[in-house]
């Protein structure tokens, strides 16, 4: 389903009206108002479609909001060395605007939903089948809003009720705890999946509305970022047994990756967001919170950020050295590269020529004496995801908010990897755990693992979160959450593990070449990102100007720069210890 242009009228029903004359009082239909809007399914499906709209801001998904969290990972350096550039140092002061943004679109994403929801009533079973369906969706887009609030600011305000709006005292949101806001996600995602039909129902649910498979996926990501292993293996364990949804993995890796009917919302896909198709744009780019233009563009910006320069992009993020190395280490069973570089990094490889596209950037030739670097100054891998590089579809890149390639948020290979790992959690390495992974692999046409091979739970989590999560999802967003999770930043081993990853040299000679932690200091074009990472900057802090103009609300652990290990391992969680996998 490609969202249709709604004006955003619903945010203005913050404001009341009143006559000061019963008998003269009109009404005017074309001035709507909370109080005489929304009390129609008619209305209230337009309200949905304003929250669709609203996860396509700058700070939710259309630019900012995605590539956040694909800084805060290892497999992405910041090549521009500006944009972004305190986002991939994790050190962002109190005083960058920009890492207010998605605090401001979420809540903005949170205020349609609760006008939903405070329309729809507490009693599903005396809601009609569509008023069932327009509630959980609105549950499954907050869940959304706030799994991102508290994994980018761990402290954010839980606003649920759209009564709070009425007064000024209400807007003032005093900070919850991270676990308070938790709570709220895994009881909007666990009732929408009661609410919502599975895209088997077909039309607009196998076409980007969300869905009961949806919900399920993102409440199994809630519960694992709390260690229910447990429960969000019983959930896992329902997607995969189509439950909630008929899933499976696309026979072509980069049918993900590709724009129109033929791709987007495939048979893979939990949840994409939804951007109009090439040729089918508007005009204006609307860099604002409010996007009520008739003619925008509804495309994002991520194309613009991940493209070098060469073809007309930012280049200010590029693929890091060790992920582009990590994939060249295993061949497939034929003995040529993973497919899935071809989709990830936009390298020229003599083993591309003949494959898909082949060696084509756009519509230029790409040439083994001149290899395509992210940015001209600094060098880097372009990254090839969400971008056109390798379709051809245009033959360079449309700067702005005009890519219109779906973000595909969640795919059945995340479902089975996830699997694989709560597996080994609950039970150490298991033929089961293996399958999964080997399912993953085997689009890849890579061998399967043996079970022998990995002999304690340990060495399966290294494979899984060091080698089969990178290559299937490298580049994507999703990877700052996971070392979140996994509490990376709390242990000495996993934190100079991360460094390495993380080591990229400036240069224009060979960006591919490997390069070693051992260099940073010596050479002044080599550096990590995580040299720079400050205790609690993993989280992002709460905007200082947030801060200033609500007296309620308090900073954060990066705000504050207080270490959350403490916290972490309070909780009786645990870091699992850094494997050689070759051993």
């Amino acid at each position: 389903m490609k969202l249709y242009k709604y004006s955003l009228a619903l945010m203005m029903g913050l404001c009341t009206f009143s006559s000061c004359g019963d008998k003269l009082d009109l009404t005017n239909p074309n001035q709507q108002t909370s109080s005489s809007f929304g009390e129609t399914a008619d209305d209230l499906e337009e309200s949905v479609i304003a929250a669709y709209n609203h996860i396509r801001m700058e700070g939710t998904y259309a630019r900012v909001g995605y590539n956040i969290d694909v800084c805060r990972g290892d497999e992405v350096w910041n090549s521009s060395q500006v944009w972004y550039m305190p986002f991939d140092d994790l050190n962002e002061p109190v005083t960058d605007e920009i890492g207010m943004w998605s605090w401001r679109d979420w809540y903005y994403t949170i205020n349609v939903t609760n006008f939903i929801l405070s329309r729809t009533g507490d009693d599903n079973a005396a809601l009609s089948d569509r008023m069932k369906r327009i509630k959980g969706q609105a549950l499954f887009i907050r869940g959304l809003a706030y799994y991102n609030l508290v994994n980018y600011y761990q402290t954010p305000s839980l606003i649920t009720s759209y009564d709070a709006y009425s007064s000024l005292d209400g807007l003032y949101g005093t900070n919850a705890t991270y676990d308070e806001v938790v709570d709220q996600i895994e009881k909007d995602f666990s009732e929408a999946m009661t609410l919502l039909p599975s895209r088997d129902a077909g039309g607009e649910w196998a076409k980007g509305r969300a869905t009961c498979g949806a919900a399920a996926g993102y409440y199994a990501r809630t519960l694992m970022q709390r260690h229910k292993f447990s429960e969000a293996l019983a959930v896992l364990k329902d997607i995969i047994n189509k439950k909630y949804g008929t899933y499976k993995l696309m026979a072509n890796y980069g049918d993900n990756f590709r724009e129109g009917p033929s791709y987007e919302n495939n048979d893979e896909s939990l949840f994409e967001v939804q951007f109009l198709d090439k040729d089918s744009q508007g005009v204006d780019d609307e860099w604002t919170p409010v996007n009520t233009s008739p003619n925008a563009t509804q495309g994002h910006a991520i194309e613009s950020n991940f493209c070098p320069g060469a073809y007309g992009g930012w280049a200010d993020l590029s693929a890091s050295p060790w992920l582009y190395n990590l994939f060249k280490a295993e061949r497939t069973k034929t003995g040529s590269l993973d497919p899935r570089l071809y989709w990830t990094i936009g390298t020229y490889e003599a083993d591309w020529e003949g494959f898909e596209n082949g060696n084509v950037g756009y519509s230029q030739p790409m040439s083994a004496n001149e290899p395509v670097v992210t940015n001209n100054l600094n060098g880097g891998l372009p990254i090839a995801k969400w971008t056109n590089l390798r379709t051809n579809l245009v033959d360079k890149v449309v700067t702005g908010l005009h890519c219109g390639i779906n973000l595909r948020l969640m795919r059945y290979s995340d479902v089975l990897l996830r699997a694989a790992e709560c597996e080994n959690e609950v039970n150490g390495p298991t033929q089961q755990a293996i399958d999964w992974i080997n399912e993953v692999r085997r689009r890849a046409n890579l061998n399967d693992l043996k079970l022998a091979d990995f002999s304690s739970a340990d060495k399966l989590f290294e494979q899984i979160a060091n080698v089969e999560r990178p290559k299937e999802f490298g580049c994507e967003t999703g990877r700052g959450f996971d070392l979140l999770r996994w509490g990376f930043f709390y242990s000495a081993d996993r934190l100079q593990q991360l460094k390495e990853h993380g080591t990229f040299r400036k240069t224009l000679d060979d960006p591919k070449a490997p390069v070693s932690y051992s260099e940073v200091g010596i050479d002044p074009m080599v550096k990590s990102s995580y040299d720079s990472w400050l205790p609690g900057h993993e989280y992002l802090p709460i905007y200082q100007g947030t801060l200033n103009a609500n007296p309620n609300l308090k900073g954060n652990s990066a705000n504050d720069g207080i270490d959350n290990s403490s916290d972490f391992f309070s909780r009786g969680w645990k870091v699992r210890p850094v494997v050689d996998l070759s051993e």
